[in-house]
């Protein structure tokens, strides 16, 4: 059986919808929801929310005795509010691993109790070089330097708490997507593209009236940047874990930005041998171009299940991500690439 044709167009449309829509962990809601519209086109396909929020699709396989399972995850980097400054300004607390300087002078969204949202950039906080000189590139960019200035009438923490901001806002960053050249690039590819490629996967095999060799549980968690978001959410008779994950490039790596990546160690330790290698014999069996590395500073869900006391075999697959949790660039031969190969583990 050869795989089903893939829609690249779709792929990177639905792709570049997924990204600009906000999705801090926590606040992640508004992207599931994208996605379970997107899924639910497709029948044969059974949707349901789990208590955390996360996105579970069931898809019926030729056989139901060994069910299998993938998770992508939905949720980004972000923040929230921390404090109201004197001055109106705010200072924020991070969400998951994200990288002061790869956010400052961006736009950020802040999404009030009351329903509504503010625009604002966040900013070092001796931001003009005419007034502070050095400082403003001598200052280290932590959290009690950074601050969101307000696009808003607002000169005091009095006036910024009548706008409806509070402690406990939250804050997503502009993406910046561009689709150039055949590359993506934008913030929270990570881990974006994967449920994209997911996504399409479903798509291809509906249109080709193909359904899984086995029963599959498709899982979209909304919590992995802080470390827990597939730690739930599948039931007892699955057997094995595929987690789609980015793959990260850079010195040191095999992994680069034009193929998919089986990721055989990372800071959790090895994955599943037997896995990985049956992942590695498809992908030689369907010309799906790959690479295979370790990262040393990354974790998944699929080690998140692990940790929670999941039995099941886990491995992981992604397209390769150029500055991971930074402004991040892949091309859309490394997403084909991943579709492929997700389309070979669900047909085989």
């Amino acid at each position: 059986m050869t795989l089903p044709t893939l829609d690249t167009q779709y792929l990177v449309t639905f792709l570049t919808g997924l990204l600009n829509m906000p999705s801090p962990t926590g606040y992640s809601h508004l992207a599931i929801e994208h996605i379970r519209q997107a899924l639910a086109a497709f029948p044969e396909l059974s949707l349901s929310l789990n208590r955390k929020g996360a996105l579970i699709a069931l898809w019926p396989g030729e056989r139901s005795d060994a069910p299998r399972a993938l998770t992508m995850h939905a949720d980004t980097l972000g923040a929230m509010v921390k404090e109201i400054k004197p001055s109106g300004r705010l200072k924020l607390t991070r969400i998951g691993g994200l990288v002061w300087h790869s956010v400052e002078t961006e736009g950020c969204i802040i999404y009030t109790q009351r329903g509504e949202t503010l625009r604002g950039s966040l900013l070092i906080e001796k931001a003009s070089a005419h007034v502070h000189g050095n400082a403003t590139t001598e200052m280290e960019r932590n959290d009690e330097n950074m601050e969101v200035r307000l696009d808003a009438l607002t000169s005091s923490e009095h006036e910024t708490r009548l706008l409806g901001v509070q402690v406990g806002d939250f804050v997503a960053f502009d993406p910046r997507v561009e689709v150039t050249n055949g590359f993506i690039r934008s913030r929270f590819l990570d881990d974006k593209a994967c449920v994209a490629c997911a996504v399409a996967a479903v798509k291809a095999m509906h249109g080709a009236g193909l359904k899984p060799a086995h029963t599959t549980y498709l899982h979209f968690s909304n919590y992995e940047e802080v470390g827990h978001g597939a730690a739930t959410g599948f039931p007892p008779e699955v057997t094995e874990l595929l987690t789609v994950d980015m793959a990260a490039v850079g010195d040191g790596q095999t992994s680069d930005e034009f193929h998919a990546t089986l990721c055989v160690k990372d800071s959790g330790g090895p994955y599943h041998h037997g896995l990985s290698q049956r992942l590695r014999r498809l992908a030689e069996e369907h010309h799906i171009p790959y690479k295979v590395d370790i990262y040393p500073s990354y974790g998944s869900d699929g080690e998140a299940f692990w940790r929670a006391g999941g039995d099941v075999a886990v491995a992981l697959i992604g397209p390769g991500v150029d500055a991971s949790h930074n402004y991040e660039r892949t091309h859309t031969d490394a997403l084909v690439a991943t579709t492929n190969w997700v389309m070979a583990y669900l047909l085989f």
